[in-house]
């Protein structure tokens, strides 16, 4: 009776402890957790009403995520990211992102890549909304899950760490410039040219795709240009 207790403490526990990473991802985002800025538990403990052992705990799962980094005896740090670092993730993204949708595009079913349109469909709901939490878990689901058609579970893996440790330094950029629902209205688009069985049109869209994430810096750009009145609404 004892040991099923533990482990229902257990459980609770680590639910909390998701909890307030999530919650902390969340004020990454937002800016509220400023980088090279360092923060200790207790304090933000006292901001969440929760103890602050869940905080440590999360705390270092963004650690791991390359997010934060430990100073000893005063918290976490925040980790500052220039826009070489984000430009570089991206880059690793391409390699892998690009030729494997073009693969996934003759290999996979239409069954299966229909099967990712309510996510994708999910992304542009979140972006309108200016849900920057829910696009970004529906934007995870939906790139991890196509590269899951591919076969390799190694190829999820090596971008789910990338995305940790850039997407959430990119998204606000998208957001301020305008062009959040345009990229995700993206993922439908995506979508669309693998069903019809264009893989290099499929692939050069995954790479305008992941232009948009680049930084904050392009993202600001690439908004200027979709605002100059020469171009029409939507034109890329």
């Amino acid at each position: 009776m004892s040991g099923l207790k533990s482990r229902k403490l257990v459980s609770v526990q680590e639910r909390l402890r998701d909890q307030v990473a999530n919650a902390l991802r969340a004020a990454l985002i937002a800016g509220e957790l400023r980088p090279g800025v360092t923060y200790s538990a207790p304090t933000l403990a006292a901001e969440y009403g929760v103890s602050a052992t869940p905080v440590r705990e999360a705390m270092l799962d963004l650690a791991h995520e390359g997010l934060v980094e430990p100073v000893r005896n005063k918290g976490f740090r925040v980790t500052e990211f220039s826009e070489r670092d984000l430009d570089e993730y991206t880059e690793l993204r391409a390699l892998i992102e690009i030729p494997t949708v073009g693969r996934v595009t003759g290999s996979a079913a239409r069954e299966q890549l229909e099967d990712l349109r309510p996510t994708a469909e999910e992304t542009v709901a979140a972006a309108r909304a200016g849900d920057l939490v829910g696009y970004l878990e529906a934007d995870r689901r939906f790139h991890l899950g196509l590269l899951a058609l591919a076969g390799n579970s190694r190829l999820a893996e090596t971008v789910g760490d990338l995305r940790k440790r850039s997407r959430l330094h990119g998204l606000a950029g998208l957001a301020e410039a305008g062009t959040l629902v345009a990229s995700a209205r993206e993922h439908t688009e995506l979508l669309d040219l693998m069903l019809a069985g264009d893989a290099a049109a499929a692939e050069e869209h995954m790479r305008r795709h992941l232009a948009h994430v680049r930084s904050p810096r392009v993202a600001r750009e690439q908004g200027a240009g979709r605002r100059r009145p020469a171009r029409k609404p939507g034109a890329r």
